[in-house]
C-alpha cells in the first residue's frame, strides 16, 4: 500500500513491526518463534516464511522505487514471489 499511496504510515507500522522482531524475537542464532504474545515463551525453531516473506515484505516496504520491482511489471504471490503480470 506505501508503494501505492506514497502514505508514510505504512512505513511507521513496518518499522514497528521490524523493531518488534528485533526486541522480542532475536537470538545469537536467528528469530525464534513465540508461543504466547501475553507470556513469551520461545519455541525453539525459526519459521522459515519469516526469512522468505516477512523480510521480503520488509524490504519492498524500505526500497526506493528506482531499485524495487515495478507493480506494473509484476505481481507478488502470498509467499512474496513475484510473478509477471502477461497482457493477452
Amino acid at each position: 500500500m506505501y508503494r501505492l499511496t506514497k502514505n508514510p504510515v505504512f512505513r511507521e507500522w513496518g518499522w514497528n513491526i521490524f523493531t518488534a522482531f528485533e526486541k522480542h524475537t532475536k537470538l545469537e542464532e536467528g528469530y525464534a518463534s513465540i508461543s504466547d504474545v501475553f507470556i513469551p515463551k520461545f519455541i525453539d525453531k525459526m519459521e522459515t516464511f519469516y526469512l522468505a516473506e516477512t523480510l521480503k515484505y520488509l524490504y519492498l516496504l524500505f526500497s526506493d522505487d528506482i531499485n524495487v520491482i515495478s507493480l506494473n511489471e509484476f505481481v507478488f504471490n502470498t509467499e512474496a514471489h513475484p510473478l509477471p503480470i502477461y497482457n493477452s
